[in-house]
């Protein structure tokens, strides 16, 4: 039985802010890790995913409309001696809060967090107010989160970072990470309308330094837009920010674009950016501006209108694009005997397909259709003894590097977009 699943929800909350402190006065990015690796451990199932985003610096419950004038107003002149206050009890709190809607709600929310504040030690309730506003600062990003997690769950951190990406942030997976480790991590797979968090760029001291890290690079210009990934299934297509909101009322202007596309299923990933009637760019504030347009977004439409450009694919119908790099790098040294093409589309069925038809990856190796049926094969001289010596070579060559660099991968494959 795992040991996790019987553990009482009773982690206090001055327990987290103490890691939190230890956390922000680390300048050793594996003190941090191992600080909040500990803490991870000690947590209860129901109390993993608050634990894990209280240590990213943000609530479940987003801010609901808790600021600085609401937490003003919310906090007592007294606070606890001792240390009471629970996680879930912290959670439950704020998730009250985010509820509170209609007449009398800013009362409602300040009257909760007034009470959830008297119950907090002085540390408890400075740290809540920097939780709840988003100035939490104590260094641990979402890499170090996501270091965290893999050494608390005794996976690799690659795991843990693949999971995250495609399964919506490391909060998301956090749980199934510490309670069934990679094998739990392995079932996460790119899906309609679970937005892909996005792959940015990493800093560098200067241009030596970002080219010492590259085998190859490009200098171009870059227009500064808003980052956005499409999704769409039919009709319904929806837009995301890179935080994985839901933007899609924002930009109509885009979702008409989308659904002329002849592809039934897309995931696209891409900026959105204001143009002037000139092609030139409106400054960036401008188009976040736009972007982010709740009311008259018709005619901001009109004077603003929003341009959308796509550097990648994820997903086209049916196809496994995000799988190709990997095929095209094992097949990159057989392009000399005539492998050189690597191909998502449907090309027949063969042994592969009831894999395939379970969410299992699978692949198949065809020769060029030409060759294939104007030789013996599918005729009545289709046997062993017509077998071409050098195709076989060429095959059985093919064939045994790809099982031997599949049983060498130490990531799964990624799996096909779930309808």
């Amino acid at each position: 039985m795992n040991e996790r699943a019987i553990v009482a929800p009773s982690t206090l909350l001055a327990d987290l802010v103490d890691t939190s402190q230890r956390v922000g006065a680390q300048a050793s990015r594996r003190a941090k890790i191992t600080a909040i690796a500990d803490l991870l451990r000690k947590l209860a199932p129901p109390e993993i995913e608050i634990g894990v985003s209280y240590l990213a610096g943000f609530t479940r419950q987003g801010r609901s409309g808790v600021g600085y004038a609401l937490i003003g107003d919310a906090r007592p002149a007294a606070h606890a001696q001792r240390p009471n206050l629970t996680l879930i009890e912290v959670d439950a709190t704020l998730a009250e809060i985010a509820a509170s809607s209609g007449p009398g709600s800013v009362a409602a929310r300040t009257r909760l967090l007034s009470r959830l504040f008297e119950r907090a030690t002085a540390g408890e309730q400075h740290f809540l107010e920097r939780l709840l506003i988003g100035e939490l600062r104590q260094g641990a990003l979402e890499g170090i989160m996501i270091e965290a997690v893999a050494a608390a769950a005794g996976v690799p951190a690659d795991a843990v970072r693949r999971a995250a990406k495609i399964g919506g942030g490391i909060v998301a997976i956090a749980d199934r990470a510490l309670r069934r480790g990679e094998t739990g991590l392995a079932e996460y797979a790119i899906a309609l309308f679970q937005p892909v968090a996005p792959m940015l760029a990493q800093p560098a001291d200067d241009i030596v330094d970002a080219m010492t890290r590259l085998p190859m690079a490009a200098v171009e210009w870059k227009l500064d837009g808003a980052r956005v990934q499409v999704h769409k299934n039919g009709n319904d297509v929806r837009i995301y920010t890179r935080t994985g909101n839901d933007v899609t009322a924002a930009a109509p202007e885009i979702v008409a674009v989308i659904r002329q596309a002849s592809a039934r299923t897309l995931i696209l990933d891409g900026e959105a950016i204001a143009l002037k009637q000139n092609g030139a760019p409106y400054p960036f504030q401008d188009t976040m501006r736009r972007f982010g347009r709740e009311l008259d977004v018709d005619a901001m439409r009109a004077t603003m209108p929003l341009s959308v450009f796509f550097f990648d694919c994820l997903s086209r119908d049916d196809e496994n694009l995000a799988a190709m790099p990997i095929f095209e790098a094992w097949l990159a040294p057989f392009h000399d005997v005539g492998a050189t093409t690597v191909a998502t589309r449907n090309t027949g069925s063969t042994d592969h397909i009831s894999f395939d038809r379970i969410g299992l990856p699978g692949f198949q190796f065809i020769q060029d259709r030409l060759d294939y049926f104007t030789n013996v094969h599918h005729s009545h001289l289709d046997t062993w003894d017509h077998a071409e010596p050098e195709d076989l070579k060429q095959a059985a060559a093919i064939v045994a590097s790809f099982a031997y660099n599949a049983a060498m991968r130490e990531q799964p494959f990624p799996r096909k977009v779930e309808p």
